[in-house]
Order: structure tokens, then sequence, then C-alpha cells
């Protein structure tokens, strides 16, 4: 899950350097579409989260369940 997320994050941020190019070039600007690809930053960085929680609230677990 963590690699998933972090894969989904690095998609976001490529698309939010191409989406912010045409401010620094003065071309025209992308369709809103390449704005919403941005959103994919934050939901990677969520997703990344969520598997690092995870991943500890397993070990954890395990930590417990051997533990004499």
């Amino acid at each position: 899950m963590v690699r998933a997320g972090g894969i989904v994050f690095i998609v976001g941020a490529v698309a939010t350097l191409v989406t912010m190019a045409p401010l620094f070039l003065g071309t025209d600007p992308f369709p809103p579409v390449a704005y919403a690809v941005c959103m994919l930053m934050g939901v990677g960085f969520a997703v990344a989260g969520a598997g690092v929680l995870r991943s500890a609230a397993a070990q954890r677990r395990e930590a417990t369940r051997n533990t004499p």
C-alpha cells in the first residue's frame, strides 16, 4: 500500500509540475481536467500514510502475539 501510494503521489507531483509550467512559460493553461489530476498527489500521500499505519498496527499485533 505504501508503494502504491508513493507511485500515485509521484504521478500527482509530475502532473502538478506540468500544469504549472504554462504559468512560467506564458502559454495557454491546460484544461481543468489536468488540474484534477494534480489531486492525485494528496490521494497518494493519504494512501501511503494509511499503508504505514496499517503496517505498524500489524507489527504491533505480531509483537504482542509472540511475547510470552
